[in-house]
């Protein structure tokens, strides 16, 4: 299975350096990853050293805890469109989530995908790891009526990443059409291939390299 263009290859560590990206952006183009994710500091580096290849440039919004302010996530998506950013993954606020404010979490996502504009993917991360089945199925739900791209499994930074179960549940849940983001854990062509089976069309990993290559496999 050609897992490269499925490919998010990621570095969002806090002592990511720019040798780090550098290193990223290189692999990107070689390997033919469909984008680097990196944080917001960064999108326009990225953006400057993948202009003249088919690499898009990601990045994440209130990331890794998704706590922050409406205000604040739209504000960083604003800068990252200005920057360079053709994707944003958002990250959901789990807390008005398990407290089931779902007026709270339509309004956050969608003031995100506004301020992203037409011309932009934005993924939600609703932090599977963190929720019930009933919980994962309403915040999806809401992710496809608020004009989202994809759901996104994790951000990775949490207590756990994706699973088979929960791709499965997100495709269902939101159709054919709409992105689903593996994202989390996913570290050999064993784990990718099972993910896209169970409904993923889309991959966030650092070890795409290891991936494509066949040096990982369960």
């Amino acid at each position: 299975m050609d897992f490269a263009r499925m490919i998010d290859h990621t570095v969002l560590k806090p002592e990511a350096t720019k040798a780090d990206v550098d290193k990223l952006c290189r692999e990107a183009v070689e390997c033919g990853f469909h984008s680097v994710c990196v944080n917001s500091s960064f999108v326009y580096y990225c953006a400057q050293r993948l202009k003249e290849s088919d690499v898009k440039v990601c990045t994440v919004v209130g990331f890794p805890l998704g706590a922050m302010s409406t205000e604040g996530k739209v504000g960083e998506t604003l800068a990252a469109v200005r920057d360079g950013a053709d994707e944003v993954d958002m990250v959901a606020h789990i807390g008005m989530i398990k407290s089931g404010d779902w007026e709270y979490v339509k309004e956050d996502i969608t003031s995100v995908v506004d301020a992203a504009g037409d011309r932009i993917c934005v993924k939600v991360i609703i932090e599977t790891c963190l929720l019930t089945d009933e919980e994962k199925v309403q915040v999806c739900r809401i992710c496809k009526e608020a004009g989202a791209d994809f759901v996104k499994t994790s951000t990775g930074f949490s207590t756990g990443g994706a699973t088979v179960e929960d791709i499965g549940l997100m495709r269902q849940t939101v159709g054919p059409v709409m992105g689903v983001k593996a994202s989390g854990g996913i570290r050999s062509a064993k784990t990718a291939k099972a993910m896209v089976q169970a409904g993923a069309d889309r991959l966030g990993t650092s070890s795409g390299v290891a991936i494509v290559e066949g040096q990982l496999d369960d």
